[in-house]
């Protein structure tokens, strides 16, 4: 059983002021759209072959309901309605959503459902339900106010129409569980009844929410409102399960190399092959094989003989990518991303120093469901149905690829089987559903890549190196820390514009070392050099899950261990000394110091580690309990892991979260790895990409700290981070060796 501790460690405060919906945060370009912003098209509910299938998402509820705002929906039986634009993937999203709108909104928690209002309605609506984006554990902490407000704004709303029914001020009115009462004379009313006038209201423009204190709702742990039942029982509908009336399949094979593009190909077999509609090119880098079904496209693909221009990049392999990473240690290219002091003085004047070098590969998002989207397209519109992490993303990727105007397009988001941050900004796949059902107008066509497909057309994790350098005087004290990192870039990549306004540097590189802000350092030290030497590859990267703080944790928190062992200090002494500024990352990591008994000795051939980091503007920590028994079989037997998220709205979900975090996190130190060669990707399934399986799963005690403040912390992304460099520490003082190269099956070592 795993643990669930709450403690309020500070006074909770009120949020953050309203994000500011005004703000554009949907970017498409001006050919795409068109003219078409906000053209009054109607696209409020989804497509009736979709909604009859049972596809898994929940069309929008009819313009001609009682909307209470653009968040509630009221229906006369009281059944309340709350609209939901983030994407689901297994976290508890919309369910916590949901929560923080019913907690303002005083409703009966039973009686909620939600639904989802496309991307394009959102466009004609100028973008009234704010970002679509579900990434960078932002769920909840990036919409929480405009969300709240839209629950209490709905509450006011329907409070004054049954003041106004009854001649009574709206201050003489209180809400709770659906029902109005008018305090002074106790006359009642429900919600259900009042709701079709409190729609006609405008909506309040001062609204002010309840003081956390005040929650009843919010930081209880209630069941997911998605359910869990068709989940656990196969019923469930993801994208890939998808039927339309008309559908076909198909299955695409792009270059292997990325760059290269397609010679030619030969597509007679596959032509006469049973079930087999089209074989069409796709863009100038792809082919695909349209039949009447998966595996019949599967076949006829196999049978094409396709010739590849591999270009550029067909002699790249993984030694010539970390050579460039080499090089990258001690080239004078490096852009810094945080200093004090005069680190390199420092160096040149320690009595002694230490260093360290380390390497993390390319990583896979390896989602369940491979990369899948339905789309038909016409002259007069085009229609996908997307498993997405950014139904924005996706609504832009169709627009830009059906070569129509904004008002004739739309998505519909279908459950997701996995997203990690592939299905977010890359919408690679959307694209290709559309331009494929170009070549068949009129006919819905369901694109599913082949798990090889996914495995070798991913947007990796990028691959990076870092030297770790400290100085120590004759005190033994640290007088100063230079971090050299050296790899990709992210941003180069995806958001180039991004790079550019900062002067060609990365910000999203020193995630966990910054300054200040949601990935800000929390370590002190006199003298402080940390860099980056961008040496970018043809891999596409990507964001995945923690994106680059999981190896900056790595490096850091294993380095601190070795800074602890040479200046003769235990390690969570060693942390605490450089941690006096940061007293919530100091409260997370004595969580786990004391939770896994740091003090204590542990038992024989038992050894410990730790480790912390702040992320996604969370503090969070982990410690673990392993054993290694014949010199590389390693035994995890317990996690104890802290989390200060500032604000909880769902502390199972919280817990769950966590533990999933670990297998994330373990599996890619143990397992996961991307190699290149020939210009391609090695790895194709899951024999060569592996992750741990269930007996291998150390049980997770999870420690929640509500640390409240103006911020709001993420949950599903920021533990990943410590499980690595805890496990790693162990490691050491289990077998005294310090292992720095990712994945450690490299190393012989293996999770028993």
């Amino acid at each position: 059983m795993t643990k669930n501790t709450t403690t309020s460690k500070t006074t909770f405060t009120a949020a953050p002021d309203a994000l500011d919906l005004s703000r554009r945060h949907f970017v498409v370009g001006a050919s795409a759209i068109g003219a078409g912003l906000a053209i009054g098209f109607d696209l409020s509910v989804m497509s009736a072959a979709n909604a009859a299938e049972g596809s898994g998402t929940s069309s929008m509820t009819p313009l001609t309901t009682p909307e209470i705002g653009v968040w509630v929906v009221v229906q006369p039986n009281d059944d309340v309605t709350v609209r939901i634009v983030r994407s689901e993937m297994g976290q508890g999203t919309i369910t916590g959503l949901a929560q923080m709108v019913a907690e303002e909104l005083q409703c009966d928690w039973k009686k909620v459902s939600y639904d989802y209002p496309s991307p394009g309605e959102s466009l004609k609506r100028k973008q009234a339900w704010g970002s679509y984006s579900t990434g960078g554990s932002r769920g909840i902490r990036t919409s929480e106010q405009y969300v709240r407000k839209g629950g209490a704004a709905a509450r006011m709303m329907l409070i004054q129409a049954a003041a106004n029914q009854w001649g009574v001020p709206a201050s003489e009115c209180v809400a709770k569980d659906s029902v109005i009462t008018h305090t002074p004379s106790g006359r009642k009313t429900t919600f259900g009844k009042v709701s079709i006038a409190a729609s006609q209201l405008a909506v309040p423009k001062e609204i002010a929410l309840k003081d956390p204190k005040e929650w009843t709702l919010i930081g209880k742990s209630v069941n997911r409102i998605d359910g869990t039942s068709d989940k656990v029982t196969g019923k469930q509908i993801y994208a890939i399960d998808l039927k339309l009336p008309g559908m076909l399949v198909a299955t695409i094979h792009e270059s292997p190399v990325f760059g290269g593009k397609v010679k030619s190909y030969d597509a007679t077999k596959a032509s006469s092959m049973k079930g087999v509609k089209k074989v069409v090119q796709v863009g100038d880098s792809a082919v695909a094989v349209i039949a009447d079904t998966f595996w019949q496209a599967k076949m006829g693909l196999d049978a094409v003989n396709v010739t590849w221009d591999n270009g550029a990049n067909g002699d790249v392999n993984s030694a010539s990518i970390k050579k460039a990473m080499v090089e990258g240690l001690t080239a004078n290219d490096a852009f810094v991303g945080n200093s004090n002091g005069d680190a390199k003085e420092a160096l040149a004047k320690a009595s002694k120093t230490i260093e360290a070098t380390y390497f993390y590969p390319f990583l896979n998002h390896a989602t369940l469901e491979p990369q899948t989207a339905t789309a038909k397209w016409t002259t007069d519109g085009c229609e996908a149905w997307v498993p997405t992490q950014d139904g924005e993303a996706s609504l832009a990727a169709v627009i830009a690829a059906s070569g129509l105007p904004a008002e004739k397009c739309n998505v519909y988001k279908v459950n997701l089987g996995g997203g990690f941050g592939r299905r977010g900004a890359f919408q690679d796949y959307t694209t290709q559903a559309v331009n494929i059902a170009k070549q068949m107008p009129g006919t819905p066509i369901k694109l599913i890549w082949t798990r090889e497909e996914d495995m070798t057309q991913g947007r990796y994790h990028p691959v990076g190196m870092c030297k770790m350098t400290a100085s120590i005087d004759d005190k033994k004290n640290i007088t100063g820390l230079n971090m050299r990192l050296s790899g990709q870039s992210i941003l180069a990549a995806v958001r180039p514009a991004v790079l550019a306004a900062n002067k060609g540097k990365d910000p999203v590189a020193f995630q966990g070392l910054d300054e200040k802000g949601e990935h800000g350092i929390t370590y002190s030290f006199p003298n402080l050099m940390i860099d980056h030497a961008m040496r970018n590859t043809h891999v596409p990267p990507g964001f995945w899950r923690g994106v680059n703080v999981n190896q900056n944790a790595i490096f850091l928190e294993t380095f601190m261990d070795e800074m602890a062992e040479a200046t003769g200090m235990d390690a969570v002494e060693f942390r605490r000394k450089h941690m006096e500024n940061f007293p919530r990352a100091v409260a997370v990591l004595n969580a786990v110091a004391d939770g896994i008994g740091w003090t204590k000795p542990a038992k024989p051939g038992v050894f410990r580690g730790l480790a912390q980091m702040r992320s996604f503007g969370s503090y969070v920590a982990a410690a673990c309990e392993l054993s290694v028994t014949n010199g590389n079989e390693v035994k995890i037997h317990r996690i104890v892991a802290a989390t200060d998220p500032g604000y909880v709205v769902n502390p199972a979900q919280v817990e769950r979260q966590v533990s999933g975090s670990f297998v994330y996190g373990l599996s890619a130190l143990f397992e996961e790895e991307i190699t290149i060669d020939k210009g391609a990707v090695v790895q194709k399934n899951f024999d060569t990409f592996n992750s741990i399986r269930l007996y291998q799963m150390p049980k997770v005690e999870t420690i929640i700290i509500q640390g409240g403040g103006k911020e709001w912390g993420g949950v599903g992304e920021p533990t990943i981070a410590v499980a690595a460099p805890a496990v790693l520490n162990a490691i050491y003082r289990a077998t005294g060796k310090r292992l720095r190269d990712v994945p450690l099956k490299n190393s012989g070592m293996k999770l028993v």
